[in-house]
């Protein structure tokens, strides 16, 4: 009986090596956020090695008093290519809604708002100190909406696991010259980037999120609070403040969805917006070392 227990045993075990890495980290993947999904302060851990994770056309909807509804979707994919490394692809899609103003035409038509791409190193796995994370991001000039020039922006992640939830600190900055100012809603379209996609960018951006995890339902929730300052005319327009909240839920083994919403409680342009998405896991057709 004894050696029929340790036979079971040493069988259990050789079939739990054998179940791919990418299939058991994707069982886990609503616990790891990423900016955006659903909220903006992301936590310090990446994809897997030889993991692939696919944004299927993430939706953000947003709008305010006196403003014209917007909404875009931004399908990419983030590829562990390297130990605690990934590297991620994004194609902002955006379109503005709502009625012509006199003088202005109407809005209509989706346009890319440039390419944005990022590189993520997790340094160290949380124990004693919290885990930390380092990057780089950019959005390439390329399509109607998108940047003048490159502006790189580099990225600090810290993460601290507490017994009932977890603590993110996120912090941002930009360097380059600001772009021109952007030209009014409405105005005639090939004039430059829009109002939009120039006035979103930010000099530098700090935030901190409070989620809370449960693991048997296999959901998350969690809120933020972030404050930035605009990258054009930063001296002479206020900090913004935006506050939100979310949650991701596994709905199988690799796909995960995600419902996030906010609101601008200080700034300029005050207002509300909503978002959605599902990410898929997969793992590449090969193997490495």
């Amino acid at each position: 009986m004894r050696n029929a227990a340790v036979c079971r045993w040493a069988a259990g075990v050789a079939l739990c090596s054998a179940v791919p890495v990418v299939a058991l980290s994707a069982q886990t993947d609503y616990y790891n956020t990423d900016t955006g999904r659903p909220l903006q302060v992301e936590d310090a851990h990446v994809v897997e090695r030889r993991a692939v994770e696919l944004q299927l056309a993430p939706l953000r909807v947003e709008g305010g008093r006196g403003r014209r509804a917007q909404w875009g979707i931004e399908p990419e994919f983030a590829v562990g290519f390297a130990t605690r490394t990934q590297f991620e692809v994004g194609f902002p899609l955006a379109r503005t809604e709502g009625p012509a103003r006199p003088g202005r035409p109407p809005a209509g038509g989706m346009t890319l708002g440039g390419v944005e791409v990022a590189l993520l190193h997790m340094l160290n796995v949380e124990t004693a100190l919290p885990a930390m994370a380092v990057g780089v991001e950019t959005t390439l000039p390329v399509g109607n909406e998108g940047p003048d020039r490159i502006r790189p922006t580099f990225k600090g992640i810290l993460t601290r696991t507490l017994p009932n939830f977890r603590v993110h600190v996120n912090g941002q900055v930009t360097v380059g010259a600001a772009p021109t100012a952007p030209p009014p809603l409405g105005a005639p379209a090939g004039i430059g980037p829009s109002a939009a996609a120039v006035g979103e960018q930010s000099r530098w951006l700090a935030g901190v999120s409070v989620d809370r995890p449960f693991p048997l339902r296999a959901l998350l929730v969690g809120a933020e609070v972030v404050t930035s300052r605009p990258l054009v005319d930063a001296d002479a327009r206020p900090l913004r403040v935006d506050v939100a909240a979310g949650a991701r839920s596994q709905l199988s083994p690799r796909v995960a969805l995600d419902l996030g919403g906010g609101r601008r409680v200080r700034g300029e342009e005050t207002g509300w917006y909503l978002t959605a998405g599902a990410a898929v896991a997969v793992g590449l057709p090969w193997r490495g070392r």
